[in-house]
């Protein structure tokens, strides 16, 4: 016989839906992250260009293909990212946009500005 237990379940993300500040502070660590794993890449760009010509033409190619610019555009989407939040939490260690309401804008303001700046970047280098 199997006893029904009446306490309700915990929430799943499936059915919850996490509020914008949860998200943004999700996003933060996943772009802290990705920044690390990123800068790892830079410096074997750089390494690779100072080795040689040959070398960095290999890179090159990688940098200059479809999966290249989808890599070097999610790079710069987690920059700014990183970097617009991180000017939320200064904000808020200013005393700045605590309350529920400003905070979910704060949120919502930083990943739009983020996407902004990211496509904007893009814009002006490929246009250069």
């Amino acid at each position: 016989m199997a006893s029904h237990d009446s306490r309700p379940l915990s929430p799943h993300l499936q059915i919850y839906k996490l509020p914008p500040t949860a998200l943004m502070s999700v996003l933060h660590r996943g772009t802290g992250v990705v920044l690390c794993i990123g800068t790892l890449f830079l410096v074997l760009v750089l390494a690779s260009a100072a080795v040689g010509a040959e070398n960095f033409a290999g890179t090159y190619n990688l940098l200059s293909s479809w999966f290249g610019y989808l890599v070097l555009f999610g790079f710069t989407f987690a920059l700014y990212a990183h970097f617009c939040n991180g000017i939320r939490h200064l904000l808020w260690d200013m005393g700045y946009g605590f309350d529920i309401s400003n905070a979910t804008k704060g949120a919502m303001a930083s990943f739009v500005a983020a996407l902004v700046l990211t496509v904007l970047t893009w814009i002006v280098a490929i246009a250069n």
